[in-house]
């Protein structure tokens, strides 16, 4: 990955980045809001300002007040750096080390802050240069290039839609272990008998059929059969 100006950002600064990224991408690409941010983080408004402010003049992100926050070139790079770290040490945990998937997020986002982009290259090598990384995410090249995935969340579905999951969300580790005693592992394929108001549905998985409950739905992404 290219070097950039900032190779040793603080943990703080590469939490901030890595909130704007997933902010920004969920938002489109569009600016993110110190109020959305200050949720993700679980920070004040004023000290979220401060950072921003701080990263701006740093080059790492664009900033208007009002307006939001846009990670810049350098922003981007080093917020998929830090992805990579994350994404490739939940894989070696689990291939290598035994982790359960529930377990990998949080242990990842401890040794993501100091582990070398040299040691996570060779971990990737260990592992066969993986293209996802245990819940289904994409990880980011070793030049900073990212997958673009077109996956739909469950709930979208639809009565009768059929599809394969591809990514689960990783925030949680009750989720996930509910979601891997119902097996909504990515690659498991799924029917969607009924849409249930709220976001919740009826799925048929092989011979099983059973209720998905909304904020477990909100946390499953497919690909839908064409």
């Amino acid at each position: 990955m290219p070097d950039g100006r900032n190779p040793d950002p603080s943990r703080a600064v590469e939490d901030y980045l890595k909130a704007v990224y997933k902010l920004q991408a969920e938002a489109g690409g569009a600016a993110v809001s110190t109020t959305a941010l200050a949720e993700e983080l679980d920070r004040s408004a004023a000290s979220i300002t401060r950072m921003v402010q701080g990263l701006a003049a740093q080059g790492l992100l664009s900033y208007t007040r009002y307006r939001g926050a846009r990670l810049t070139a350098l922003g981007e790079v080093t917020a998929l750096r830090i992805i990579r770290r994350h994404r490739v040490i939940e894989l070696y945990l689990i291939e290598k080390l035994g982790y359960s998937w529930e377990d990998v997020h949080a242990e990842a986002e401890r040794l993501e802050h100091a582990a070398s982009d040299v040691l996570i290259d060779r971990m990737a090598e260990a592992l066969g240069e993986p293209s996802i990384d245990p819940h289904g995410s994409p990880i980011p090249t070793r030049d900073g290039e990212l997958a673009q995935t077109a996956w739909v969340p469950l709930a979208d579905l639809g009565d009768g839609g059929r599809g394969v999951v591809r990514e689960v969300s990783d925030q949680s580790p009750e989720t996930l272990r509910e979601l891997a005693a119902l097996g909504l592992f990515p690659g498991t394929r799924i029917r969607c008998l009924r849409e249930r108001d709220g976001g919740g549905a009826l799925l048929e998985v092989g011979d099983r059929s059973f209720e998905v409950e909304p904020a477990l739905a909100d946390a499953v992404f497919v690909e839908r059969d064409p």
